[in-house]
């Protein structure tokens, strides 16, 4: 669902700087960016996130892998890379590669 709302929350957010124009503030068009960044930069953190944060968080990953994550996680210690997720059953290189950009290992 979140992955929803952000492409919906960055369109009105965008919309909205725009119609500020000349008539807005500098602040005000700085203010609706830091929340642009915001929303777009969300990342989830393998070695720390649950499985329901893994599967409310990362689209495609229902709780089953989530919690095959999670098993990996255990059996193996922390992430040391993103690629380290490939290992996991049922994760992919087409999911890997399209979960990457919101993924952290920090």
């Amino acid at each position: 669902m979140r992955q929803t709302i952000r492409p919906v929350m960055l369109g009105l957010l965008l919309a909205a700087a725009g119609t500020l124009g000349a008539a807005g503030t500098l602040q005000a068009q700085e203010q609706a960016a830091q929340v642009v960044a915001s929303v777009t930069q969300t990342r989830v953190n393998l070695n720390h996130a649950d499985a329901q944060t893994l599967s409310r968080e990362l689209n495609g990953i229902g709780p089953a892998k989530a919690q095959a994550i999670i098993d990996y996680r255990s059996a193996n210690g922390p992430f040391q890379t993103v690629d380290e997720l490939i290992e996991v059953k049922g994760i992919g290189v087409s999911t890997l590669e399209r979960l990457r950009p919101q993924l952290s290992v920090d």
